[in-house]
């Protein structure tokens, strides 16, 4: 049996333990460079910047789904961008991540919103055939474009020169 409820602030060290475990699945680990009190910032801060649901088995956290809120120009609506789905490997195969993603589901639906959409690596083929079997269509044609670091601060002195 397990429960999903809202993250609180005292669950941060539990779902950022859950987002290294993550990274190192993804073999990323040397992309988290945030911290817990970073986290508990974005989470629980005025403004929020995003919302988890948390799994939890006998009062342990096992799984989280982190999300915000995004726009559609086309469909002029919200959306909600699942940044993360995770369960840790031991509580997997029990419905945990479908639960996770239903539940982030029925945000948009309860909010009014338009889609639900998230990435997924794709040389990740267990998870990529998971999302389809819940409905998920995986877009061949759209690839993700990130600017951060050095070439983020780059740019925007870029924009502030053209202003001068």
């Amino acid at each position: 049996m397990f429960t999903i409820r809202l993250a609180a602030p005292e669950d941060t060290e539990a779902i950022f333990s859950l987002i290294q475990a993550l990274a190192a699945f993804e073999k990323l680990e040397q992309q988290v460079t945030g911290s817990p009190a970073q986290l508990h910032e974005h989470l629980f801060g005025n403004p929020p910047y995003a919302e988890v649901f948390v799994a939890e088995q006998q009062q342990t956290i096992v799984g989280y789904a982190l999300f915000f809120s995004t726009y559609s120009s086309f469909r002029t609506q919200p959306g909600l961008y699942l940044e993360d789905v995770f369960v840790h490997r031991d509580y997997r195969r029990q419905g945990i991540g479908t639960a996770l993603i239903a539940q982030v589901a029925q945000q948009v639906e309860q909010r009014g919103y338009g889609r639900l959409e998230w990435s997924v690596l794709d040389w990740n083929h267990r998870a990529i055939s998971f999302y389809q079997q819940l409905g998920a269509t995986v877009l061949p044609d759209w690839r993700i474009c990130r600017v951060s670091d050095r070439p983020l601060k780059k740019l925007a002195q870029q924009v502030v020169k053209s202003q001068n």
